[in-house]
């Protein structure tokens, strides 16, 4: 047997499920100087609460905690279970260090300089 609530426990229910799942995530996507958190993400897009949710479009950033770690153009794609949807049209992951000018091998020797001749 089902148990039936009223419409003020339903939505009191509801809210407090959606800032559960807001606060153990720590995934957060910034648009335009605002932090949205991120109720879920695949690997070719992610979900925020619809209460919550713009129609963004454009480019976004992608956190975990602190960490930076992607540069993302998104669209808005569908509403669905309450959520908004939006799909990557590209993701870039965050370098974390500077870009190299050459191929680095990993068994290269470190160069050394020769021993100067004393005469």
């Amino acid at each position: 047997m089902e148990p039936t609530f009223s419409k003020e426990i339903r939505d009191a229910l509801d809210t407090a499920r959606r800032l559960t799942s807001q606060k153990s995530s720590r995934l957060r996507v910034m648009a335009n100087d605002r932090v949205f958190a991120l109720d879920a993400m695949w690997k070719t897009g992610f979900a925020i609460d619809l209460a919550d949710a713009p129609r963004l479009r454009g480019r976004v950033d992608v956190f975990e905690g602190s960490h930076h770690l992607f540069q993302c153009l998104i669209v808005a794609n569908r509403e669905e279970q309450g959520k908004m949807c939006y799909d990557f049209k590209r993701a870039t992951p965050v370098a974390t260090g500077a870009a190299l000018d050459f191929v680095k091998e990993p068994t290269a020797d470190v160069p050394r300089l020769p021993r100067p001749i004393l005469t």
